[in-house]
């Protein structure tokens, strides 16, 4: 039979998700709000009492011309006539329940990593189920959390050996996260069929109605999801469409929400009111909701990070994720402690970032770099040659989905196909409080008026900062950092409202494209 695999339902028959409600009737009606298959998994029963229920499920699920696959337990779904089974890696071995149970039955196998998915391909699997996902209280025996990236590299391996496997990724899914899941880890060569989820449906006081919610999402695109961008070089068109970017910034004003370290929460609104977006310093996540709906972006910068920051952060990062608002990740001193580094696992298995940037130390840390170790906030002495950087800038965005910046010397950014060196600004930037932080407002505040392209967004945000710190300097007003601050507020807003309006500004664009 031809199985649609979009939302898969997995049983779960203990106290904690079922409670006292009756499973089959859970069961029914989820399938009644849209569910496409169904795996009875009960670790505990006897098999007698297995095989009653399995019996009454697949009254339920024969109805709907859905199949159901029995947990493990190939005698089981032989007794009741079940269209097939999930085995695990410590179950049976596929070609053996291929054996027993024929050519016909549907024959799905657990899958944590490349090497466990590439042998079930080879052995002749219908279908993989991929993860875990994210840690779930549901399944204990749990190898590894591989994520959404986990999940895409199990795709792309796949893809080059067999395109007639279904895939299915599981662990941890729900309404929050399942158009982020389906999105990042889509690989250029394949895409997750559907996604199976447990506590979601089964856990839900309105099983129909959480089943039709959770259809809606893996059926729609998420509202963050990037345009498809030209393939343009921008270093041809950000001196033209650099000073108009600027302009819609000025006219439309945009709200940037910044959840931002003390240090600098100061410096940051001035910032943003001289480039002519309109700054609130905000690490309430409780009002983040009514924020995201006035259409502007968010920062999140971590650089004062605790636990209650941390809940802030994650509470805001939701909010303007399910409205589309353009997020970016400052992981400041991302490396620096142990706290540091479980904040970023936290903050990116909690929602999408449309940017990430920071400095080599940091981005080195959010890619997970073995010794990726920093002293404070500072990065530390680089190791990384351009090329290298390129590369390591490129291979995140691309696993991410998103746009990655590491500032430096020679600033590296990518968005996964385009990679550029930016060698704007001053050294002056690197003497003063808060400049890196900074430098992330201005980009987030242009992603709130430009979002077809976001990599020319951020581009154009790191010129706009860049260029006027070069401004700064060459005027003559700065003299070191105690003047340096003014001078830059002050070319800053001279670049929006004097040299933009002529349509100028960016003709010192030192950008060049890399070929990583």
């Amino acid at each position: 039979m031809k199985v649609d695999y979009s939302l898969y339902l997995v049983t779960d028959s203990t106290q904690g998700i079922l409670g006292d409600r009756d499973l089959t009737s859970v069961v029914q009606a989820a399938v009644e709000g849209g569910v496409t298959v169904v795996q009875y998994r009960d670790k505990t029963s006897g098999t007698a009492e297995l095989i009653r229920t399995a019996k009454k499920l697949h009254q339920v699920t024969k109805a709907a011309s859905i199949p159901l696959l029995i947990n493990d337990r190939l005698d089981v779904a032989l007794a009741m006539g079940a269209e097939g089974v999930h085995i695990g890696q410590d179950d049976i071995d596929l070609p053996t329940a291929r054996r027993l149970l024929g050519k016909a039955a549907i024959i799905g196998v657990t899958a944590n990593s490349v090497q466990e998915a590439v042998k079930a391909v080879e052995d002749g699997a219908d279908y993989l189920g991929i993860g875990t996902v994210y840690a779930t209280p549901t399944k204990e025996d749990t190898k590894s959390i591989i994520g959404p990236a986990g999940v895409r590299d199990i795709l792309t391996e796949i893809a080059a050996i067999s395109d007639n496997v279904a895939t299915v990724c599981i662990g941890g899914i729900n309404a929050s996260n399942i158009q982020r899941v389906l999105y990042q880890s889509q690989s250029r060569l394949n895409s997750l069929d559907g996604v199976a989820v447990v506590s979601a449906i089964m856990a839900s006081s309105d099983p129909t109605g959480a089943a039709r919610t959770l259809r809606s999402l893996i059926a729609t695109q998420p509202l963050f999801a990037t345009i498809q961008a030209s393939n343009a070089l921008i270093t041809n068109v950000v001196k033209i469409e650099g000073p108009r970017i600027i302009q819609a910034l000025v006219t439309q004003s945009p709200l940037c929400h910044n959840m931002t370290n003390l240090v600098v929460q100061n410096f940051a609104a001035n910032v943003a009111l001289a480039i002519g977006a309109s700054p609130i310093m905000s690490n309430n996540g409780a009002e983040a909701a009514d924020l995201a709906k006035l259409g502007g972006s968010l920062v999140v910068n971590m650089g004062t990070v605790t636990s209650d920051g941390l809940s802030n952060y994650l509470q805001a990062l939701r909010a303007y994720n399910a409205v589309g608002g353009p997020t970016l990740f400052d992981p400041v001193g991302a490396g620096a402690t142990q706290q540091r580094r479980d904040a970023v696992k936290t903050l990116m298995a909690g929602g999408y970032f449309d940017v990430i940037k920071g400095n080599e130390g940091e981005i080195k840390t959010v890619a997970g770099m073995a010794g990726a170790q920093q002293r404070g906030v500072d990065s530390g002495a680089s190791t990384l040659s351009l090329e290298e950087k390129a590369r390591l800038v490129q291979q995140l965005a691309t696993r991410e989905r998103n746009i990655v910046l590491m500032t430096g010397k020679v600033d590296v950014i990518s968005d996964g196909r385009r990679t550029y060196a930016i060698s704007n600004g001053h050294e002056l930037l690197g003497s003063i409080t808060g400049s890196g932080c900074t430098l992330g407002t201005t980009i987030a505040s242009v992603l709130a008026v430009h979002r077809s392209d976001k990599l020319l967004a951020a581009v154009t945000g790191i010129l706009l900062y860049e260029i006027a710190a070069e401004q700064a300097v060459s005027c003559g007003n700065a003299h070191g950092p105690g003047t340096f601050i003014p001078a830059f507020l002050d070319r800053l807003y001279h670049i929006r409202t004097v040299d933009v309006p002529a349509g100028t500004g960016f003709e010192n664009a030192k950008i060049k494209n890399i070929i990583a």
